[in-house]
């Protein structure tokens, strides 16, 4: 059934390759995948040229997002084509934002310059720690000094955009160690810097050494104080504190992830892409199979192993004040009654003076946007609407 929607298109593209797994990462990568970084590459290919057929007609594409796993493992003609894929297919925007996930210690200032050439306009690098002991303990690849050597190299590129991940909350990690990496992360100047506390995923290696005792991850206070350092100092340093974990130059913003935060459209590529679509109805999300040898085998049928939900209006109304309230901008309830027909209070009702009450929203202007108090407490406030 053909998708029908009017507004603009984002796509994902999901790269599984890795060096190494993180200790603490539970994303859908593979360090022996059992398939090339071709034979993979041709299967998001194909996949692209078949979702293709079921728009009504060509959509124009504003952001493309290459993630992973670890995408700057791809040899630049295998980006370039994703991206010609893109062009072909998308009608990829003159003036889309391109962006690749990439990490220190697989980046070249052969391989950027490649990238660069090939279209990509924005790198999203992955420091996480300026401090070389927490870096260890993550179980990362690479050195503070590969990371600040990947971001010298990448100004050489050409790369004019340029945004890198932080993570505190770290096990052993002290407010001396968070500052000092903060300091050291603003001393590389990148146009946006994302800001994560570390969580604990089921599965994965921090979940095991966590139980045993092996690891001890800093106090809720230390970690909430973390936090709150990041607020204080990045935007003393010209960063606007936009989205709850996202700080940007001006003019600098992530284009592709406000597409998430606003239920925009996008399609995701790849085994276990997930994809969204607003209509028809009130949104259809479905995801790619996470089995790297299942999704290249699909051949011609890659929607093979996709699992598929179909949204009420009620999970639609949740989403759309959850992810909106994410943005520091908050929500405006007018349009929210506009769109769903009727108020936030008659779909959720006494959620927002119980929230506005205990001090986590506020109005600004017509607007509800989380306090400074609801930033860090701002998934009791997301419990509401789910």
């Amino acid at each position: 059934m053909p998708y029908h929607f009017s507004v603009n298109l984002s796509l994902y593209i999901h790269i599984p390759f890795c060096v190494r797994k993180c200790l603490y990462c539970d994303f859908a990568s593979s360090e022996l995948p059992g398939v090339t970084h071709e034979e993979y590459v041709a299967a998001v290919v194909r996949e692209m040229e078949s979702r293709a057929k079921d728009l009504p007609e060509p959509a124009k594409t504003e952001t493309m997002y290459i993630g992973g796993g670890t995408p700057s493992l791809l040899a630049p003609q295998l980006v370039e084509q994703l991206i010609s894929a893109a062009q072909n297919h998308y009608h990829l925007a003159a003036d889309a934002e391109i962006t690749l996930e990439a990490n220190p210690g697989t980046v070249t200032a052969e391989s950027l310059a490649g990238y660069r050439s090939a279209g990509v306009n924005r790198l999203s690098i992955g420091v996480q720690s300026m401090d070389d002991a927490m870096l260890a303990i993550l179980g990362r690849i690479h050195t503070a000094q590969q990371a600040r050597e990947a971001v010298a190299i990448a100004r050489q590129a050409g790369f004019d955009n340029i945004g890198i991940d932080l993570i505190h909350s770290l096990p052993g990690q002290t407010l001396d160690h968070w500052e000092q990496t903060l300091h050291d992360a603003l001393a590389l100047a990148p146009e946006h810097i994302s800001v994560y506390g570390l969580t604990i995923e089921d599965g994965t290696p921090f979940a095991a050494m966590a139980e045993s005792g092996e690891i001890a991850l800093p106090a809720g206070d230390d970690s909430a104080t973390m936090f709150e350092m990041a607020i204080a100092l990045l935007p003393a340093s010209s960063y606007e504190h936009y989205e709850i974990a996202n700080f940007a130059r001006p003019g600098r913003r992530s284009r592709h992830n406000q597409v998430y935060w606003r239920r925009g459209n996008y399609l995701g590529f790849g085994a276990s892409a997930h994809s969204f679509l607003r209509a028809p109805g009130f949104g259809k999300r479905w995801s790619n199979t996470p089995d790297i040898g299942e999704f290249c085998r699909a051949g011609s049928s890659p929607h093979t192993g996709e699992d598929v939900e179909h949204l009420t209006k009620q999970d639609a109304m949740g989403e759309s004040l959850f992810l909106g309230l994410r943005m520091l901008e908050g929500i405006d309830p007018e349009d929210f009654r506009n769109e769903y027909g009727e108020s936030i209070d008659e779909a959720f009702p006494g959620v927002l003076d119980r929230h506005t009450g205990n001090g986590l929203l506020h109005k600004i202007g017509p607007r509800i946007a989380l306090t400074g108090r609801g930033i860090l407490l701002a998934n009791l406030v997301f419990a509401d609407f789910a």
